[in-house]
């Protein structure tokens, strides 16, 4: 591949309303081109000037970034700070008072925490960890539902300098005890089960499966929340309530000052190949990072009521509810169920009833959402909506439509985000009040952000042409390396196929004549499910595993709602099956996938074949796996395949 072509060809533009840019943080076009002409010349002069702005330092920087080892780099690395401290006790002084957090369960009830409480609650958890012999540079998993106390979790790590990693409470037990094994985590956080639309679903007894493989003996503590009261199994030595846990303990605990590089949490993203990819990321660059897109992305204002839909095992879930908008003293929606239960005006419920302002969601959702009809919002008092925002993956020009003229009525801008675990927050985004929108583009990179498109040799493509994606300079908020593998980390984002100088953002992109970003998709063979990023690799060694399958590959067809499903091309150690048995046998193999990683990555269409279509040397023909896929007219030069007569069997589908 040269480039790639691009078939998108968007032609509306919407520009920010005067009303808009009247009250917009950024709304001079001539002071947005100042900061990116600032970070162009004065590059760490830049990003050290907003680093002394927003982070509050218990010691000072002297070095902004250290480039010497490279492409491990380092920002404010002598600088000492605490990120709870930055997200709590700065607010006690102006915003003790104020609401934190807004919780609405999934039946229903509502919580509301101020900053005060919510630092109470932090601290009494974190002198609770420090009383299990928990301190700084120690791994504590976190497997939680979405709610005030997964936040609470995060935040009492962070205040004692332990490193977090957050598992989404849909992952199997199989997928927890890889990251509990990885990590060598010695605690785990969980609850006794979180409700989604009006379904119980068990958390404990999926960390003590997990607990019971393997190389898992570095746990010794098990804490957890008391969500329903279900009956569940207790472990006396390990186990322990985290309302017992928290009896007694001080309303404040002295947090650990850490370095600007100390880890502040590990988030597993899966990868083309091989076992999922530990992200780790720094205290002050990621924290940084968080609060200044967050400021200038979403336009945010004190008295915004903000909603972002993510859950906290996912990155969105860290940047934009457990972090940035804590540090900036934000009053946040944190909702623990369905946008469908008890019906499927539940979210537009949410922002009449609690008068939301900047809401920010996947493209999954509006989708699910526009298939239920454009009268359904219509129900709902919408009017507190000033900002809307779309996350995980590229939004199609026609749900943009809908989610601008139906949900934002015309006059809230969207602010179309691309970024990644990896980047830790938005690298391309509309600034709202400067930035005139296309349906479909997450248009210009934020100022200090150096974004280009190259071929496979690294030399820039013109515009118009697809390359690939990729960030030229480092970037505070970067990911420092893969957790205990950094030859991964620079093999993977650093390559010598492209000079190994830049971050390799995985995704291929076109920029238009407007110096527009469009993103095109992956680069690699990794899905998009829901806005879930999940690798080929972790799939198809998970139907490997069954002990009927000889071989299986998966590839990602489009889906209107889900944005990708998997189809997987599965061949039997038996003879390949048809009819009733078929059904069976994908039924019992989609079960399978769904205990070993997730519901999530549920093969949505399995299609046998006698083998998989491969190159005389052996090779699985994944480009031409994708085509059958996608119901396409195969183009491509067969001569090289081994047996030519398989593509009809694998052509249809038993489920």
């Amino acid at each position: 591949m040269t480039t790639i072509k691009s078939i998108l060809h968007e032609k509306r533009i919407f520009k920010p309303s005067d009303n808009f840019i009247t009250q917009a943080n950024l709304a001079n076009k001539n002071d947005y081109s100042a900061l990116c002409k600032e970070a162009e010349e004065n590059y760490e002069d830049f990003w050290g000037r907003l680093a002394r702005e927003y982070i509050q330092w218990y010691k000072p920087f002297t070095c902004v970034l250290d480039e010497s080892n490279h492409p491990f780099f380092k920002w404010f690395d002598d600088g000492v700070l605490n990120v709870s401290y930055n997200c709590l006790d700065r607010n006690l002084e102006s915003n003790s008072g104020k609401t934190a957090i807004i919780f609405e369960s999934d039946e229903g009830k509502l919580t509301n925490i101020t900053y005060h409480e919510l630092h109470i609650q932090v601290c009494q958890f974190a002198n609770g960890l420090r009383s299990l012999d928990i301190k700084k540079g120690d791994r504590i998993i976190i497997y939680m539902p979405m709610s005030i106390e997964a936040v609470v979790a995060m935040q009492a790590c962070a205040r004692i300098g332990a490193i977090h990693s957050v598992v989404f409470g849909g992952f199997s037990a199989k997928s927890l005890h890889e990251r509990i094994e990885d990590t060598g985590a010695i605690a785990v956080i969980t609850a006794d089960e979180q409700m989604r639309g009006g379904k119980g679903i068990l958390l404990k007894p999926v960390v003590d499966k997990a607990l019971a493989m393997s190389r898992t003996n570095s746990v010794n503590s098990v804490i957890i929340y008391q969500r329903t009261g279900t009956h569940i199994e207790w472990n006396g030595i390990r186990d322990i309530w985290w309302h017992q846990l928290i009896t007694g303990k001080s309303d404040y605990c002295e947090p650990e000052w850490v370095s600007a590089e100390h880890p502040l949490f590990i988030l597993y993203t899966s990868g083309s190949t091989g076992k999922p990819k530990g992200i780790q990321h720094s205290s002050a660059g990621y924290l940084l990072g968080a609060m200044v897109s967050m400021k200038w992305v979403f336009d945010y204002k004190e008295k915004d009521i903000f909603w972002c839909t993510a859950d906290v095992g996912w990155i969105t879930g860290h940047s934009y509810v457990a972090y940035a908008p804590l540090a900036l003293g934000a009053t946040q929606i944190i909702f623990e169920g369905v946008p469908t239960f008890p019906d499927a005006g539940r979210f537009w419920k949410i922002i009449q009833d609690h008068r939301v302002t900047v809401f920010y969601t996947a493209p999954t959702v509006i989708r699910s959402l526009i298939r239920l009809g454009s009268e359904l919002p219509g129900n709902y008092d919408l009017s507190s909506l000033r900002l809307l925002g779309s996350v995980g993956e590229p939004i199609n020009p026609e749900a943009w439509v809908w989610f601008y003229e139906v949900i934002g009525q015309s006059r809230c801008p969207i602010v179309d985000t691309w970024w990644q675990t990896e980047t830790g927050c938005h690298m391309i985004a509309p600034i709202p009040g400067v930035v005139p929108l296309k349906p479909g583009s997450c248009t210009l990179p934020l100022p200090g952000i150096m974004v280009d498109i190259v071929d496979e040799g690294g030399d820039e493509v013109e515009n118009g042409e697809g390359g690939f994606l990729i960030i030229k300079r480092p970037f505070p908020s970067l990911a420092r390396t893969i957790w205990g593998n950094p030859g991964r980390f620079k093999d993977t984002y650093f390559p010598n196929d492209i000079g190994g100088k830049y971050y390799l953002a995985g995704d291929s992109a076109q920029c238009d004549s407007d110096g527009y970003f469009w993103i095109m998709g992956r680069i690699d063979d990794v899905l998009n499910v829901s806005g879930h990023r999940l690798g080929t690799m972790e799939i198809e060694s998970a139907l490997v595993a069954n002990s009927l399958v000889a071989e299986a590959a998966v590839v990602g067809k489009p889906h209107e709602i889900k944005g990708e499903v998997i189809v997987a091309f599965v061949v039997l150690k038996n003879s390949t099956p048809k009819g009733e048995e078929a059904k069976k046998i994908a039924i019992e193999l989609r079960n399978w996938v769904s205990k070993e990683i997730g519901p999530i990555a549920k093969p949505g269409e399995i299609r046998f074949g006698d083998n998989l279509p491969k190159t005389r040397s052996g090779k699985i023909m994944r480009r031409l796996l994708r085509t059958i896929g996608m119901g396409g007219e195969i183009t491509q030069d067969i001569s090289t395949l081994d047996n030519p007569a398989i593509l009809e069997q694998l052509k249809k589908s038993v489920i």
